[in-house]
């Protein structure tokens, strides 16, 4: 693998006057998407950290008609019959109100209902801006779900000027068979990933064309982003988490609602990737969260690793304020200004939180709210409350990719000045890069540029793709995931699975940009088999050679939503003589999901050993 990734460099220098014009001094050390096909403007996955194919681009969604950059509530739908007019979707009625939907169609031509754009919280706009969510009980009117609703704020350079975006963006996608049961279907709920300030719930994004060959209810939601989402200054003004709040309100429209959809409300399963795992976990333990699911799966992200959870994040509210000329002496000064912005602006205000080489890969997150009389999603430390057994343990499925972060080496090793600085400033490099904690930061650069590096100078050589590529992984998700897995089956008193995904399919996150081949299991890609990313890449047809990857992988989700046990049953032959263990303390059992499900053990445990040493702590 890391022999091929040498020719990265090469290449750029070829095709980078191919590409449209983006901001240049922001994407420099991202993956050049203008190497994909019909890739006409290039948007950032956040936690992922890559370029992607303009979401406008994408082959199974037409963006809407608009009469300005705010456009109209809804866009065209994918994969629904050309002849449907907008009477003829299904219609289903619940506690809150009566929703009409549109039919679609899976890879295998099941045909399902879907109800998309669906607010399950009233608009976070005016006053409601960097508020809590107020949750939406009861609709007036029939709602009209059959189009897609609009992604939550992002930089117009990154979604495209005609992808749809609004500030009124706190919806939920419900998609359900058609055909009739006997019993109410386990309801798969997702959380989207980005980093917490990019990526979106819609189904170009997280679709649903894989899932729906199966009995469940597939969700998908929004959350807001960023500041809009995550501002926090550790003050009445703003306690923060307010993202997270989005999730549970809509966990609660899921209890109110679900039912007139075919889904048990009482087997909930809340699954997420990177940034989204991050916030399974999170809701295993908030108090907000009690009793609105039944089982979890965190894929590629923890939020237990090298540092506590802040208390809040003032110097993000602060440098918000900065990049949109606003006063920082106070935070009521500071949200007094933000609400006078645009959420345009706010939107494209994103890129400037980064460096010329894409860091940091994380900015906001969770934080432990103080008690200002609010309802608090966080009340301790994530790590104390799992020791101290103070969640609300299910069982639980924790993986990460093979390679995860690997490409984040090349975004160096091509660029000579960060390759330079990378050389000359580890040391200084190492907490902004690696999101490391500053303590005791000479020690630890010190002691990774021993271990991963070999103390050797970086150059655009195989051994220094692999060994930068190998510490990004491991400090950004691998450590975490591995401390989390670790935990959990020590402390949870329900069964724990951990997998690790290896497979290399035809299509990844990451290509070579000369041959357009994947080259490693990178972060994300998992999700390529489990969901339609029509945003970025091809419907994985029955016919296709990689199509018993997705039959496995959705498999092993739907046992784990119906049985809390992802081992195969009657009804998923395709998983064959799988016998996935339970994680142990004692025995810390994995399935590698690669070329053929295999058991192993002690998942990359030679590696972990140097950041259990610089950030113990006591299990």
């Amino acid at each position: 693998m890391w022999s091929q990734i040498v020719l990265v460099t090469v290449a750029l220098v070829a095709v980078r006057a191919g590409c449209d014009k983006a901001p240049a001094d922001f994407f420099e050390a991202f993956l050049p998407a203008c190497f994909v096909p019909h890739a006409s403007v290039r948007s950032l996955d956040g936690m992922v950290g890559r370029p992607v194919r303009s979401l406008r681009s994408s082959p199974l969604v037409q963006c809407p008609e608009r009469e300005s950059n705010r456009g109209r509530l809804g866009a065209k739908p994918i994969h629904v019959a050309p002849t449907q007019k907008p009477d003829d979707g299904p219609v289903t009625t619940s506690p809150s109100g009566t929703f009409r939907g549109s039919w679609m169609s899976t890879r295998r031509g099941r045909q399902f209902q879907a109800y998309r754009g669906i607010r399950y919280a009233e608009p976070p706009i005016g006053q409601l801006r960097f508020q809590p969510p107020k949750d939406m009980v009861r609709y007036k009117d029939v709602v009209d779900a059959s189009k897609e609703g609009p992604a939550c704020p992002l930089p117009i350079q990154w979604s495209g000027p005609e992808y749809y975006v609004d500030e009124d963006c706190l919806t939920i996608n419900v998609y359900t068979p058609s055909n009739k049961v006997d019993k109410p279907l386990p309801v798969i709920f997702f959380i989207h990933a980005g980093g917490f300030y990019s990526m979106t719930g819609r189904s170009d994004l997280a679709g649903p064309h894989y899932l729906l060959d199966r009995d469940v209810v597939f969700v998908a939601i929004n959350y807001r982003l960023a500041s809009l989402g995550f501002l926090s200054a550790g003050d009445k003004y703003a306690p923060g988490n307010n993202g997270f709040k989005d999730q549970v309100s809509a966990l609660r429209w899921v209890q109110r609602n679900i039912a007139a959809f075919g889904g048990d409300p009482n087997l909930v399963t809340i699954t997420g990737c990177s940034a989204g795992s991050i916030s399974v976990m999170l809701h295993m333990i908030s108090p907000m969260s009690k009793g609105l699911f039944h089982r979890g799966i965190s894929m590629s992200a923890s939020p237990v690793s090298k540092a506590p959870t802040p208390k809040h994040q003032f110097h993000l509210a602060k440098q918000q304020a900065e990049i949109l000329n606003c006063p920082t002496n106070s935070t009521k000064a500071i949200l007094d200004c933000l609400n006078t912005k645009t959420w345009r602006e706010l939107g494209n205000s994103l890129t400037g939180f980064f460096d010329s080489a894409g860091d940091p890969i994380g900015l906001w997150g969770a934080v432990v709210e103080q008690d200002f009389g609010q309802e608090r999603f966080l009340t301790m430390q994530p790590l104390d409350a799992i020791r101290q057994g103070k969640m609300h343990t299910v069982p639980y499925i924790i993986s990460q990719t093979k390679h995860e972060f690997f490409w984040k080496a090349y975004s160096i090793l091509q660029n000579q000045t960060l390759t330079d600085r990378m050389n000359s400033q580890f040391e200084q490099a190492a907490p902004f890069s690696f999101l490391l904690p500053e303590e005791n930061i000479q020690t630890v650069a010190k002691t990774l540029k021993e271990k991963y590096l070999q103390n050797k100078p970086l150059v655009n050589d195989e051994a220094s793709a692999k060994n930068l590529g190998t510490l990004y992984g491991d400090s950004v998700v691998g450590f975490g995931v591995h401390r989390l897995a670790n935990l959990m089956c020590l402390h949870s008193k329900h069964p724990v699975y951990y997998y690790q995904f290896s497979y290399i399919g035809n299509n990844s996150h990451y290509q070579d940009p000369k041959t357009g081949k994947p080259l490693g299991a990178a972060h994300h890609d998992d999700m390529i088999y489990v969901f339609s990313l029509s945003y970025q890449f091809p419907l994985i047809e029955p016919s296709s050679p990689h199509s018993h990857k997705v039959d496995e992988l959705t498999a092993i989700w739907y046992n784990f939503a119906r049985y809390g046990d992802p081992n195969p049953r009657p009804d998923t032959p395709e998983l064959g003589s799988l016998s996935w263990p339970v994680m142990k303390p004692d025995q810390r059992k994995y399935l590698d999901f690669g070329d053929k499900l295999t058991i192993q053990e002690n998942m990359s445990e030679d590696r972990f050993k140097i950041w259990e040493e610089l950030y113990p702590i006591i299990y």
